[in-house]
Formats: C-alpha cells, structure tokens, sequence
C-alpha cells in the first residue's frame, strides 16, 4: 500500500521526530511511504483566526503535492480535520474533494484502513492519554463521555496492543487541554488555566508519560511541564506505537 506522509508545519518545526516515527512505523506495517518535498502549512491557523481567503495558496499547493495518493497520512488530527472540512480549490473542486475522502489522522488509518491488531512495541511506563478535542469531536477517534453511548478509543486499543504498557485512568478523559491554536494567544490565561488542569489530572493518577494524537496539544502540555520543573514527560502515539 502507498501513502503520501502529511508533516504538518510545527510537527517538522519543532517536533520532527514525530514525522520521523510516523514513517518507520508505517513502513513496518507494509506501507510504501512518499514524502511530497514540497508541502507546507495546510491553511488551518489562517482559517481558525477567520481568514479562510487567505488560505488559497495554501490550498492549491496542498492539492498540488497530494493530488493522485489513494491515501494520506499525518500525525495530528487538527490539520487532518482542516482539510476535510476546508479544502478549497476553485479550479477543479472535484480534485480536492477526493483528496478531502483520502487524508487520515494515524490512528484512524491504521485502526480503519490497516485494521492493526498486533504491534511489536513496547513502552514499560505509566501513560496517560489524551484526548485532544479535534480528533475526538471532529474525525471520532474516540468516543464523547457526554454521550450515552458505547465507549471507543482508536489510540487506546492501538496503545493496548503495545508490551509492557500500563494506562492510567483519569478522572476527566476528554477534557480539553486549552490549547485550541489561535485561542492560546487570544486567551492565554483561560488556556494556561485548562493546560494546568488537564496535567494536575494525569500528574494526580502517577501518569510517567501524557500521549496523544495532536502534537499541537502536547506541546502546550509540555510547556507547562517545564515550568512546573515536572519529571512528567510528553510524547506522541505514533513515537510508542513505534518503540523496541
């Protein structure tokens, strides 16, 4: 199977190794992995801020590097979201709408299309996952406690497969983290507040780890680490799934 890898912008900024992981574990799953060279930003902290009309170039390069891929694949699910519920181009919307039904968040492929249900990894450590709000609301990744309905988790039943792992229980486990892109800037104290919140809960079940499919996410739960001086360390699904 051929995939094109989406990088989202600040996973290759700031995170590669997250990129990196994504590759060598979709290539232990039999994939043949293409990374388009010339992809960038997909347009979603443009679109988030209200200024979708400026997102065209954007646009138009995204559906110029993926056009053709049966599937695309990217370790975090508020870029994926983005393009399926945005993508935009005027000159052939057709091309684009195809590619809208292609791109998937990591854990939906590989429990959806892969239909993974053994994984070499293993990870010795206490973890606790979160649920970051674009994957769980906006693609179902898992389901919403607010709901009256049966309980799934793709990145927990991935996570479950994995040797030596011990997941803990939260006491809110699809609270939001504060993040929220833009939001972070705008309403910095209410995010700093929720980010507080949503560590104290994991710090509070003796979590070693906080995992998740949104590197956007951990990122503002690991700034908050450090200023705490907190032995609790972040890391993506997509780098345990991948350990030995």
């Amino acid at each position: 199977m051929k995939v094109a890898l989406f990088v989202p912008c600040y996973v290759d900024q700031f995170y590669p190794r997250v990129a990196i992981a994504t590759l060598e574990l979709l290539e232990k799953l039999g994939c043949e992995v293409d990374f388009p060279k010339d992809q960038t930003c997909c347009g979603q902290p443009m679109a988030n801020s209200g200024f979708q009309h400026l997102t065209t170039g954007c646009d138009a390069n995204f559906v110029r590097n993926f056009r053709g891929y049966d599937y695309i694949v990217s370790p975090s699910g508020s870029c994926v979201l983005h393009v399926k519920d945005h993508l935009h181009f005027p000159e052939n919307q057709g091309i684009a709408d195809t590619i809208r039904h292609r791109v998937y968040e990591l854990t939906e492929f590989l429990t959806d299309v892969l239909k993974v249900d053994k994984l070499t990894a293993r990870f010795p450590h206490r973890v606790g996952v979160h649920q970051s709000c674009h994957g769980q609301r906006g693609l179902h990744t898992s389901q919403m406690s607010e709901l009256n309905a049966p309980a799934f988790s793709k990145p927990g039943q991935l996570l479950s497969l994995v040797q030596d792992i011990e997941l803990v229980e939260l006491d809110r486990k699809d609270e939001c983290c504060g993040f929220g892109g833009t939001f972070a800037v705008a309403e910095e104290a209410v995010s700093s507040k929720m980010g507080k919140d949503r560590v104290e809960d994991h710090i509070r079940h003796g979590a070693e780890y906080i995992t998740g499919g949104d590197v956007s996410c951990l990122m503002h739960l690991e700034g908050i680490l450090r200023r705490q001086q907190s032995p609790v360390k972040v890391v993506h699904i997509a780098e345990i799934l991948n350990a030995e």
